[in-house]
């Protein structure tokens, strides 16, 4: 099983795996370490990074883009609304209060939520991970921004099971950046926190990255071009989508260059445009952008409690942060040099992918701690009794640890509702819902005729996600103690002293309702069969496609050897109508063969095969023949000098298996002779009486019942062993004889 870590990328998505004792970034099916974020549908079938990168010009209204801007979001929110003007070029639209996508999809119009669409793309991370480490792929953690919000990531989650992922952990991309950091550094002080800054920090501004760069540029070309070239850029879609891309490779440029040009061919009527931009104008173009980095450096170090002079190090993270000006203006900020130890593009996706080796129980990881935090405060209300007042509690606030639980305490005679939202509604993205969950106690009754005491454990998972796990009834109960030395000596004769004690004991837990933007069960299983069968029907699709490329290949290839290497393999009496099939099978593809299935196509390029494969059998048995021949007549000669050799390290083995392999050997010799010359006389275009497989197969039979006899080892020497001479025993005289008896007195 793989351990796998996704950098969900709103441009570009990054995969890493944990193997060979390390962090592997995987390359997608064209060796790219970046797959694009993309999905497109097409007449037959979907198209999932790589293959919609290549559809998105010319299938521009059916493919989507911003998957990370519009997941968990709402059609009503404004700033999709402004997504969808700026950077979406398929239509979005709301379908039963989700925010969905129309597309037309086999010939037919349909609509996807985003759920889907994110869906489809994790399908794909899985299959190019699964195809880089050979291996199924099921658990992973994936790094999301850590402004998401409770919904944003209750949708990534939802999405993630539909493609068939099971999410260990939704990381934010920061933290994911500062554990792939701190894990590899041995020298971190023991008695001191050592402050690092990874730009981007733990403060954001979420309308600020490196898409606003490229759409600076596009609006500055777009205008240059209207005045220059007479074309309006903005009215094409396709003209967007090329201006797009070439400032994009321009800013990338200029990061590295005084200047840099921008040529696009054809953007439009077909015209042809080129500029040339310096980095000086780049950056006065940008100044308005670049002067809004220090606004979050500011808010992070406000958060974290810390000022300037209290940070050990800048980190810089994230491709936008190559540009020069950039790199300035914060390295001005933080009046020290920038750090560059980590791979910008691909820190994240290491850190997700080495928290997931974490929580494997299949890998051993250092030991590691990694501390993330709620970036937004949440409150929870409720209804008030005569006994209360109070109708809500921030039980979550801004900075607290995840994961975390809390424990509420309520006094409630009734079942009763619980509602979570962000208590600062102004933090969150503009237009997301501040409203989370309502969570519903049930069963809950009066204890003795009073208000039961009611236990809600509340927790912010290690997604970031609040959910409300248990509620449960105590009850105070009185029990009696000991008392273990008496007040005095006359109690103490007596008997032992009790005192009675108040206990909260647990009594019952009480069922939990919970509501929240989460999808139900059973429409996540139903989109995951759908899904499922998108898969297989995509499958299909690219099997048929082989297939139809098989058959047209094999037509070409036979076509061309017919009159050159298989020339004189074919029967003259059959070449004339081979090629006539040949041919006729060319004009089926192109025509009523075009569009039909995968069994059609291998059942007509098994009809070519009738007369093909032979011709192609006795082309390869002519080129192999002389080998095989030449390597049997090899090792008969060699076979037969062992087993006529006088040598010493032969003398050992038997006349008779001796004269038995001289006797095989003469055998083969006399077959492969008449076999050749056989052979020799024939035509090529007939059945060979020998094949080379034939031929392999003899000498493997020589060598197997050879090798053995040759090779048998020498008897070891039989070694006799003489008696050892004994010496006998000295007699004793009868002076010295020793006597043991005792002497007795007889009466």
């Amino acid at each position: 099983m793989s351990v796998v870590g996704i950098d969900f990328g709103n441009l570009q998505s990054i995969i890493a795996v944990a193997r060979n004792r390390g962090i592997d970034v995987v390359c997608n099916e064209v060796s790219n370490r970046f797959t694009p974020s993309l999905v497109s549908f097409g007449p037959k079938q979907r198209y999932l990074g790589e293959t919609a990168k290549t559809q998105e010009i010319s299938n521009f209204k059916n493919t989507i883009s911003s998957l990370k801007r519009i997941v968990g979001r709402t059609f009503a929110d404004k700033e999709v609304q402004e997504i969808e003007k700026q950077y979406m070029t398929a239509p979005l639209v709301d379908v039963n209060g989700q925010l969905s996508v129309k597309v037309n999809y086999k010939g037919e119009e349909a609509t996807f939520t985003t759920v889907q669409i994110f869906a489809m793309y994790l399908t794909k991370m899985r299959e190019i991970a699964a195809a880089e480490t050979k291996a199924p792929v099921s658990d992973c953690v994936i790094a999301v921004p850590a402004w998401f919000t409770d919904v944003q990531r209750r949708a990534v989650l939802d999405a993630s099971e539909v493609a068939g992922l099971n999410v260990l952990r939704l990381i934010n991309d920061s933290t994911a950046t500062a554990l792939g950091y701190g894990i590899t550094k041995t020298d971190l002080p023991e008695d001191k926190p050592r402050n690092i800054c990874f730009v981007d920090s733990r403060a954001f501004d979420r309308h600020f990255g490196g898409r606003d760069f490229d759409r600076m540029l596009v609006d500055h070309f777009a205008a240059e071009f209207k005045e220059k070239y007479k074309i309006d850029v903005k009215s094409n879609g396709k003209a967007m989508i090329r201006l797009m891309a070439g400032c994009e490779k321009l800013k990338k440029v200029l990061s590295a260059n005084a200047q840099a040009p921008l040529n696009i061919e054809s953007i439009m009527e077909d015209r042809d445009v080129a500029s040339m931009m310096k980095r000086a104008d780049f950056e006065e173009l940008a100044k308005d952008l670049i002067s809004r980095v220090e606004a979050p450096l500011n808010k992070a170090l406000e958060d974290a409690g810390l000022t300037v002079e209290d940070i050990d190090a800048v980190e810089m993270v994230g491709g936008s942060t190559r540009i020069p000006a950039l790199k300035e203006r914060i390295q001005a900020f933080f009046n020290k040099e920038l750090s560059s130890t980590l791979n910008q593009d691909e820190a994240v996706a290491r850190g997700a992918a080495l928290q997931c080796a974490m929580l494997s129980p299949t890998f051993k990881v250092r030991d590691f701690t990694v501390q993330d935090i709620t970036n937004y405060p949440i409150k929870m209300t409720w209804q008030p009794t005569p006994e209360e007042e109070e109708t809500e509690l921030v039980v979550f606030n801004k900075n607290n640890s995840i994961p975390s639980t809390k424990i509420l305490t309520f006094y409630r005679s009734e079942p009763f509702d619980l509602e979570a939202q962000y208590a600062e509604p102004e933090s969150i993205p503009a237009g997301i819902n501040p409203w989370i969950g309502r969570f519903s106690v049930k069963k809950v009754e009066p204890v003795n005729g009073e208000p039961a005491c009611v236990k809600v454990k509340a927790r912010v998972n290690i997604h970031g996600i609040l959910t409300v796990e248990s509620a449960y009834v105590v009850e105070e109960v009185v029990k009696e103690e000991l008392v273990e030395e008496a007040a005095d000596a006359e109690a103490k004769e007596d008997a032992p002293l009790t005192r009675k004690v108040k206990k909260l004991v647990k009594k019952g837990d009480l069922p939990v309702v919970s509501a929240t933007t989460a999808l139900d069960r059973a429409v996540v299983s139903e989109l995951r069969e759908k899904e499922m069968e998108m898969i297989a029907s995509d499958k299909l699709v690219v099997d048929t496609e082989m297939a139809k490329n098989t058959l047209e290949e094999y037509i070409y290839d036979t076509r061309g050897k017919v009159d050159g290497a298989y020339k004189d393999f074919i029967n003259p009496s059959d070449k004339e109508k081979f090629v006539q099939d040949l041919n006729d099978a060319e004009n089926w593809l192109y025509e009523e063969g075009d569009e039909t299935t995968k069994s059609v196509y291998a059942a007509k390029l098994a009809e070519l095969h009738v007369v093909g494969k032979p011709i192609l059998q006795r082309y390869r048995d002519a080129e192999a023949r002389p080998a095989a021949i030449r390597e049997l007549r090899e090792t008969i000669n060699q076979l037969m000098a062992q087993a006529t050799s006088t040598e010493e390290k032969y003398a050992h083995i038997p006349e008779e298996e001796k004269n038995s392999i001289v006797e095989k050997v003469s055998k083969a010799q006399t077959w492969i002779d008449n076999k050749a010359e056989r052979q020799s006389m024939m035509k090529k275009f007939e059945v060979p009486c020998i094949s080379a497989d034939e031929i392999r197969k003899e000498r493997d039979n020589l060598v197997y019942f050879a090798t053995p006899i040759m090779n048998k080892p020498k008897p070891k020497p039989v070694v006799v062993e003489t008696p050892e001479a004994t010496t006998p025993e000295p007699k004793q005289s009868p002076e010295t004889k020793h006597d043991d008896s005792k002497d007795m007195d007889i009466d």
